[in-house]
């Protein structure tokens, strides 16, 4: 029954915050899109207005003309909309998504041995501190830096890359990518939070008592936003990471999700520039060339030919079965004793299950060994060496 509780509070939260994140995303785009759209504007009246730019929009059978204060209106709007909710909401969702899947399940997800043996306590203080001093070290660059655009955007991405690699170093490798891109993700809602809706909130106190905004608060918050339009895409992938096992087993998995993360940012990069009147190809494609190098480095290597050569006899199904039934079968079965449902709906609790699947056990198994999860049913060397065998053989009953 726990299992079951646990799998519709996983369902419950993850659509809620891909909803949330879809909200949060769009509007983060719209907005970088606008920004850089804008035009001068060519009346006069909305020059002396102090109208930074303009933009026309025809959208749903209507047109719209969206303009920009570089500061702020002389006078302030009755009805001001503030764009906050979508970005918190999208962190609560996925910290209590995190909490339920990884933070209550350490042993299972957070945890490899074979990574660094470290108990359930520690691989939890770890996780959420990793959140923590990732929003501290980042605000404490963007507050001693953050008058050299160039200089802070080179020390930011180090520190990404620098987390990137100590986290993969600490946690097993499907929670270490999350982790990464939970630490950036604080980063960008924090940015809101802290930095963004602050300085706009003094902005329009300062405007309410008569007296002229400072302008730096915009500046900052232009800067923290920019920032953020480029950790999306990477955050993105690292939501849907855990479904690509041949990317967080990889030995070099932090050189891996750092490759993938750049080209991420360079694809950003073009459609930021794209609707500033640039458009530079050599952006995307730099971006496909390393999801390409990602393929290659990531393409799973043949079993060992020494392994396949150990067993002359044919190794049968009557082998594998008790193989699978002591370390596969308490999540890949009808009724899962360690899961409320087998993940991806295989089983391997029958004979025909297992030939079915043979494919899938052959590559999680041996190929990535992702599976069992973090190892926690203790698949040896030994038994993955036989489940090759088997697989290579043909995978006959």
């Amino acid at each position: 029954m726990e299992g079951f509780i646990v799998d519709w509070l996983n369902l419950a939260l993850r659509w809620l915050h891909v909803i949330t994140a879809i909200a949060w995303i769009g509007e983060s785009f719209y907005f970088v899109a606008l920004d850089n759209s804008l035009k001068p504007p060519v009346d006069p009246v909305l020059q002396k207005r102090g109208v930074f730019g303009e933009l026309w929009h025809v959208h749903g059978g209507g047109f719209y003309n969206m303009q920009k204060y570089m500061v702020a209106p002389a006078e302030m709007p009755e009805d001001l909309h503030w764009s906050k909710w979508p970005s918190y909401t999208t962190w609560m969702s996925g910290f209590a998504l995190f909490t339920v899947l990884y933070l209550y399940s350490p042993s299972t997800y957070l945890i490899d041995k074979n990574v660094l043996d470290i108990g359930p306590v520690v691989a939890v203080a770890s996780a959420l501190g990793f959140l923590a001093a990732g929003w501290v070290v980042y605000d404490t660059l963007c507050r001693r830096l953050g008058h050299k655009d160039t200089l802070l955007g080179i020390c930011v991405g180090l520190y990404v890359l620098a987390a990137a690699w100590l986290s993969c170093h600490i946690f097993a490798g499907r929670a270490a990518y999350l982790i990464t891109g939970g630490m950036l993700a604080t980063i960008m809602s924090a940015n809101v939070f802290f930095v963004i809706i602050p300085g706009q909130r003094k902005v329009v106190d300062a405007l309410l008592k008569g007296d002229q905004p400072n302008p730096m608060y915009g500046k900052r918050g232009k800067q923290r936003s920019v920032h953020n339009t480029y950790f999306t895409l990477p955050v993105v992938f690292v939501m849907i990471s855990n479904h690509y096992a041949m990317t967080y087993t990889n030995r070099y998995n932090w050189a891996v999700l750092a490759i993938i993360m750049l080209a991420g940012a360079l694809i950003r990069q073009f459609f930021v520039m794209r609707h500033r009147g640039r458009v530079l190809w050599y952006l995307p494609l730099t971006g496909v060339a390393l999801m390409c190098a990602a393929f290659a480095w990531t393409m799973p290597r043949s079993a060992p030919q020494a392994v396949l050569a150990a067993g002359a006899a044919p190794v049968s199904l009557a082998t594998i079965q008790p193989i699978l039934n002591q370390r596969c079968v308490q999540c890949h079965a009808a009724h899962p004793t360690m899961m409320g449902s087998a993940p991806a709906g295989v089983l391997l609790d029958t004979p025909d299950e297992i030939i079915r699947n043979a494919q899938r056990v052959y590559q999680q198994t041996v190929q990535l060994k992702a599976m069992p999860l973090g190892n926690a049913t203790q698949m040896t060397d030994a038994e993955r060496a036989s489940v090759a065998l088997w697989f290579e053989q043909g995978a006959h009953r």
